[in-house]
C-alpha cells in the first residue's frame, strides 16, 4: 500500500515527521492519531500489519470507557466493523476466598466505576445470568458480573485501523520491511532493505523486537528490557448468542463473536520451543473451555493459532520518551492489555512529543522500566 512518499521535502528537513516502527495495535493507534493531527507518518512493519495479534486502575478505567467512542469514530470513518460490544464479563468464583475478594471489589467499584454520565456495576451473583454460561460446576461460590468489560475482534480492529491510515495521503505504510538499526542522534533509521529514513521523531512499537532494538542504542543494563510470552488460542463454531458476556476463569477466556464463532484463549508461556506452533497446552485450554461452557462441548475447532506477546520487564506497558534520546519514544510491552488501552496511550505519547506532559501511571513510564532493568 503506497501513499505520499515525502520526497519533495526541502534539504535538511526530516524525510517524515513521525516514524512508527511496528504495525500492531499500539503502533496503529499512534500512527492514526498522529496523522489526524496533521503529521506525515511512515509506519514500517517487518511482517504484516497485526501479525502479533491505583493510578493504573483509574487510567485503565478511563481508557476502557473511552474506547467505545474511539471505535465508533473509526467505524464511521472506514465503514468497517471492529466487532466491538460492551458485553460485560462473567468471572466464576470456585472458592470461598474468591467470593470474599469479589465482594470487596464490588464495594470499590461503587465509587471508582463512575463517570459524570455513566456508571458500571460489579455484581456478585449466586447464579449465572444465563443458565449454563458458565456451568454451575465451575462457580460453586457464585459468579461476578462485570458490566464494564467489552469485547472486540482483534483482526477486525487492526483491519479498520489499517484502512483508516490507508485513506490518508500523509501516511506511508511499508509491510515486509523492518528497522535494522537506529541512530537516535542523527534521527535516521536503517531499514532492512538497506535504505535510510530520516525522521523528526520515532515511536518504537514493534512487539517483542522492541526490546532488542531499544538495547542496541541505550546504555547497558543488568537485565533485558523485556521478553516474549507465547500465547495459544482457538476459534470454535457454536450456536452462541454473540451478546453473551465474555467468560474469564483463571486465565481462560471464552469470547462470543458474530457469525457463530467463539474465541478461546489463551496460554501464557515464558518457556517455549516453537513460538508459532500449537500443541497440547491449547488442547487442554479447549477442554477447559468445554467444561466451563457446556454449549461448546461438541463445537468444532475451526482455527488454532499461536503468537508472541511483548512483556516489558516492569510487566506494565513501557510508554513515553527515551530518557537519553529526545527523538525516540516507546509504545511497547502491552502484553495482555494493549487492545483496551492503546488508543489512550497513543494520545499521551503524542502529547509528550508535542511538548506536553505524559499523563500515565508511574509504572508505565519508560524511566520506571529502565530502573528495573538496571537492578542486579
Amino acid at each position: 500500500m503506497a501513499h505520499a512518499d515525502n520526497r519533495g521535502k526541502a534539504a535538511g528537513q526530516p524525510g517524515v515527521d513521525l516514524l512508527v516502527v511496528g504495525g500492531g495495535v499500539m503502533g496503529l493507534w499512534t500512527a492514526l492519531h498522529a496523522a489526524r493531527s496533521g503529521r506525515s507518518v511512515t509506519l514500517v512493519e517487518k511482517r504484516r500489519i497485526g501479525s502479533g495479534a491505583s493510578g493504573k486502575k483509574g487510567f485503565q478505567f478511563e481508557a476502557l470507557v473511552s474506547l467505545e467512542a474511539e471505535i465508533a469514530a473509526l467505524e464511521a470513518e472506514t465503514g468497517l466493523s471492529a466487532g466491538y460490544r460492551r458485553s460485560g464479563r462473567l468471572i466464576p468464583l470456585p472458592k470461598p476466598h474468591n467470593r470474599d475478594l469479589a465482594l470487596r471489589t464490588a464495594n470499590e467499584a461503587l465509587s471508582v466505576w463512575q463517570t459524570p454520565d455513566r456508571s458500571f456495576a460489579f455484581e456478585v451473583l449466586d447464579t449465572a445470568p444465563v443458565s449454563g454460561w458458565p456451568a454451575p460446576a465451575v462457580m460453586a461460590h457464585g459468579v461476578v458480573y462485570d458490566h464494564l468489560a467489552a469485547r472486540l475482534a482483534p483482526r477486525a480492529l487492526v483491519t479498520a485501523l489499517k484502512t483508516a491510515l490507508g485513506q490518508r495521503a500523509s501516511v506511508t505504510i511499508r509491510e515486509g520491511v523492518g528497522v535494522a538499526s537506529l541512530d537516535p542522534d542523527a534521527a535516521i533509521a536503517r531499514l532492512d532493505d538497506g535504505t535510510d529514513l530520516s525522521f523528526g521523531h520515532c515511536v518504537l512499537s514493534p512487539g517483542v523486537e522492541a526490546f532488542d532494538l531499544l538495547a542496541s542504542f541505550s546504555q547497558p543494563v543488568a537485565r533485558p528490557f523485556g521478553s516474549a510470552v507465547k500465547g495459544q488460542a482457538a476459534l470454535l463454531r457454536a450456536s452462541v448468542d454473540p451478546a453473551l458476556p465474555v467468560i474469564f476463569a483463571d486465565g481462560l477466556y471464552v469470547v462470543p463473536h458474530e457469525d457463530g464463532l467463539v474465541a478461546v484463549g489463551s496460554t501464557s508461556e515464558s518457556d517455549f520451543v516453537e513460538p508459532y506452533g500449537t500443541d497440547g497446552l491449547l488442547d487442554a485450554l479447549i477442554d477447559r473451555a468445554r467444561l466451563t461452557a457446556p454449549v461448546l462441548a461438541d463445537a468444532p475447532v475451526v482455527e488454532r493459532w499461536a503468537g508472541l506477546r511483548p512483556r516489558a520487564i516492569g510487566r506494565e506497558p513501557m510508554v513515553g520518551r527515551h530518557p537519553d534520546h529526545a527523538r525516540i519514544s516507546l509504545m511497547a510491552g502491552g502484553f495482555k492489555v494493549s487492545f483496551g488501552i492503546a488508543h489512550r496511550l497513543a494520545r499521551q505519547v503524542l502529547n509528550e512529543i508535542e511538548g506536553g506532559t505524559l499523563d500515565v501511571p508511574p509504572s508505565f513510564a519508560v524511566a520506571a522500566h529502565f530502573e528495573e532493568a538496571r537492578r542486579l
